[in-house]
């Protein structure tokens, strides 16, 4: 081979190698997801969301026990009302919310009580049925004896004070002792007996059931003898198993599932791509923190442990169709307008709008 034909040969290798590099590191996978957002949905709050270019929202609680609010025609009045304002109703709430047991609307489902227990499901598959008649494809909920459970606040960013869990000094209603003490196989039974009576009815409506995790992250055995099973990564997959039906999923926070991990910042990727291949993530709640399992603080998202343009990048690649919305954020001190908010949300977008521009 002369040098000519040689430097040709050569070029043209170079060219192939570069292209395939590229074609290696090209995301291959469409921008599927939107942010989004649950605070609420009063006139003034949903024209600041159309403002901001949100297309999605997740409403705020519709009523707290079946009443005309949950019928077909008031569900269809309300998503007609959102869509007034340009939105797009793609999730509200059921009455079974991030509280101590002995607050819940439905407290029996987790207690066992009966009859209330198969009363209070009945109740729970209406509004499942009215939702999807009322065109309405998602519900969120919650499975917890405990709530939301943290220490108190810390000091964040800019004199701002952020929620925080020390697993040594956090406390709980001292009720919720009282009534939910057991053992991990207590709260799988009780769970399971729920999805099997709930989720076929959620797959005849076409309604999509998003479980919240238990937050925080809990050693196993719960918190002091009440069962917290799905506080952690393997309670989590146990969930989802228990069902293969594609409209049972998570809620997935990711500020929650962060803090059940020994190190987040490394091993959240692995979890969204557990999750997102297996499309059991029907909603992401976009919460940072910093710390860890057991030890942590909340934080704003740019801020805290976990890159959020790392994780976009994932649940892109999974092929994640559904919203990034903001969630806990830090309180600002004299803030009444939700400022905190409406940074997360302009942060959100300007995630998404930079990996949609990685093509």
């Amino acid at each position: 081979m002369n040098r000519r034909d040689f430097l040709q040969s050569s070029a043209a290798g170079v060219t192939a190698a570069t292209g395939s590099l590229q074609a290696a590191t090209k995301p291959s996978h469409p921008v599927l997801f939107h942010a989004g957002t649950q605070q609420g949905h009063t006139p003034d709050l949903l024209r600041a969301f159309a403002a901001f270019g949100l297309k999605h929202i997740c409403s705020g609680e519709i009523s707290p026990r079946l009443d005309e609010k949950w019928s077909v025609d008031g569900l269809s009045r309300f998503r007609e009302h959102i869509e007034s304002f340009g939105l797009n109703l793609a999730m509200i709430p059921l009455p079974m919310s991030s509280v101590t047991i002995n607050k819940n609307n439905y407290p029996n489902i987790l207690l066992r009580k009966s009859p209330e227990r198969d009363r209070e499901i009945d109740e729970i598959n209406t509004m499942i049925r009215n939702a999807g008649k009322a065109g309405i494809p998602a519900v969120k909920y919650n499975l917890t004896y405990l709530g939301v459970v943290r220490s108190g606040y810390a000091p964040g960013r800019g004199g701002s004070r952020s929620s925080s869990f020390v697993y040594e000094t956090a406390k709980v209603d001292p009720e919720v002792f009282e009534l939910a003490k057991g053992d991990d196989d207590m709260m799988w039974e009780r769970i399971e007996y729920f999805l099997k009576r709930v989720v076929p009815v959620a797959e005849d409506a076409k309604v999509r059931i998003a479980c919240h995790p238990n937050d925080p992250g809990m050693p196993k055995g719960g918190f002091h003898g009440v069962p917290s099973v799905l506080s952690s990564v393997e309670g989590l997959k146990k969930f989802i198993e228990i069902s293969p039906s594609p409209y049972h999923g998570l809620n997935f926070c990711q500020g929650t599932v962060s803090e059940m991990l020994d190190d987040p910042a490394k091993e959240i990727a692995g979890v969204i791509r557990y999750f997102g291949s297996r499309k059991k993530i029907f909603n992401v709640h976009f919460r940072n923190i910093k710390g860890r399992r057991l030890n942590f603080r909340e934080a704003f998202p740019d801020e805290g442990d976990i890159n959020f343009l790392a994780c976009a990048r994932i649940y892109r690649e999974v092929g994640y169709d559904g919203m990034l919305m903001p969630d806990h954020v830090p309180v600002i001190e004299g803030d009444q307008t939700g400022l905190g908010f409406a940074f997360e949300i302009g942060y959100i977008q300007a995630i998404i709008q930079t990996v949609s521009n990685e093509v």
